[in-house]
């Protein structure tokens, strides 16, 4: 083995929605940590996913679909910290469907996150204000030379790049003029074809071109001078890096508090900042150094809430019914009852993927749960697990063996094979009190009884963190 297990399985977690028992031998037999963590962060050495594939497979302009095709290519692809570097930007950097309700554009923004996530904050910031989702969703096709409107500009410092107390008013409005004539060409009709993409358009005509001071420099800038001299300010390095801490090692309280609270951990958050000031914000040079980081191993010790896509997604990652295209998979996102829509799985959790719910994103860590998500968390669990004919769930029966091991061996088992998990000792106690139960009362079929363990444990409450 040239890599530990248990590290290896933390680290696939929350670079990626974890891992299954083969990847994770195929992982630890042939690399080392720091040899995994460079094939996360430099993935273009392996394949791509067939977006026609997909496509063939998962059509119709329903939202729900493209969580469906999102959460596909979560569950198969080789290249798992892309998805989770676009699932962190589009929580950091939120557009709702809610207030377009044009489809093409988030799409596509989804598409630009993946494309981007691990280039630099410069590329990820210019590619934003760009984006004619963000665009609508933010008002700036309404910002006009002769007529400003702050909403993007104020945004961009408060809640995308800076933080509170790191600019003032007046650096809002030089912003905001930056970023006049900033707009797209609107799509074409929706008749008869369905929605068409809208593109971005720089409306020379519409553009502030007067001198601007912004952050304590003077200059006739544009939205991209005012980024450039954002990426360089010590403030956007710390105030990235603890979006970053807060999604990838530990749950930290939430954004609109950082003015006034300090991190969980003061010394990651200036490591971090460095690099990122040191590296002119490359993210693959951050995460590399993040995953590689004590700070990070040791972070298995936190008990970091999933959010309800990451347990979704890693679930269905587990138990292998999505190994392939197959129908149902948009019913996590929105499902049927006696013929009519209704919310799925994911949306009843507290997470809409692509509609969250203000400008902030979604809230994490223990927010995520009340006893309403909580029930509806394990039930979604249990039922996951259910079905002994998934291929991914008869593979972890027959890794675990018999009843005839131990009880506390077989609970060994049981976490290791769900990618080795921790649970309380109160937990495990009464794990390993039901394992002697079922070998009280087994019969000739073993594997109804390792079933009945495997789903107990993956129903605890313990497996809802990562």
């Amino acid at each position: 083995m040239k890599s530990d297990r248990a590290l290896v399985a933390h680290l696939m977690r929350r670079a990626g929605f974890g891992a299954t028992p083969a990847e994770l031998d195929a992982l630890t037999r042939d690399k080392t940590y720091e040899e995994i963590v460079d094939g996360l962060v430099n993935p273009e050495q392996f394949s791509e996913l067939d977006e026609s594939f997909i496509d063939r497979y998962y059509g119709g302009e329903l939202v729900a679909v493209h969580v469906g095709k999102w959460l596909y290519r979560m569950v198969n692809t080789q290249r798992p910290l892309e998805e989770k570097m676009a699932l962190f930007l589009h929580h950091i950097f939120p557009v709702a469907w809610g207030k377009s309700e044009h489809g093409p554009s988030l799409y596509t923004e989804i598409a630009m996150f993946r494309r981007v996530g691990l280039s630099d904050m410069r590329t990820i910031l210019l590619e934003l204000s760009r984006d004619p989702a963000m665009l609508f969703w933010l008002d700036n096709n309404e910002n006009h030379k002769n007529e400003i409107n702050e909403n993007y500009g104020r945004e961009l410092l408060e809640l995308f790049s800076m933080g509170v107390g790191n600019y003032t008013e007046d650096d809002i409005k030089a912003a905001s003029r930056a970023f006049t004539g900033w707009t797209f060409r609107q799509p074409l009709s929706l008749y008869p074809n369905g929605h068409y993409p809208a593109e971005f358009m720089f409306v020379e005509d519409d553009h502030d071109y007067s001198e601007k001071t912004f952050l304590g420099e003077t200059g006739a800038f544009d939205g991209e001078d005012i980024i450039d001299i954002i990426v360089r300010q010590p403030a956007t390095a710390r105030f990235i890096s603890r979006h970053l801490y807060n999604f990838f090692v530990e749950d930290e309280l939430q954004v609109p508090s950082w003015a006034t609270e300090p991190p969980r951990d003061e010394a990651a958050i200036q490591h971090l900042s460095q690099v990122f000031l040191d590296s002119g914000g490359q993210m693959r040079a951050v995460m590399s150094e993040l995953f590689n980081s004590d700070f990070f191993k040791n972070a298995r010790q936190f008990k970091k809430v999933k959010s309800p896509t990451e347990l979704v997604a890693g679930v269905l990652k587990q138990t292998g019914e999505f190994n392939e295209p197959r129908p149902g998979m948009f019913q996590f996102a929105m499902t049927t009852l006696n013929g009519s829509l209704i919310e799925g799985p994911m949306a009843i959790m507290g997470q809409r993927l692509m509609n969250p719910p203000t400008v902030e994103g979604w809230h994490t860590g223990h927010e995520w749960i009340d006893s309403g998500t909580l029930s509806e968390r394990v039930g979604f669990v249990e039922s996951q697990f259910e079905d002994i004919s998934k291929p991914g769930v008869s593979d972890m029966v027959q890794r675990i063996g018999d009843l005839d091991a131990e009880p506390s061996e077989l609970v060994d088992r049981c976490l290791d094979i769900l990618g080795g998990i921790t649970v309380s000792e109160q937990t495990y106690t009464s794990l390993v009190d039901y394992a002697q139960e079922l070998r009280d009362i087994k019969d000739e079929n073993d594997e109804v009884g390792v079933h009945n363990l495997l789903q107990m444990t993956a129903s605890t409450v313990d497996y809802q963190f990562a």
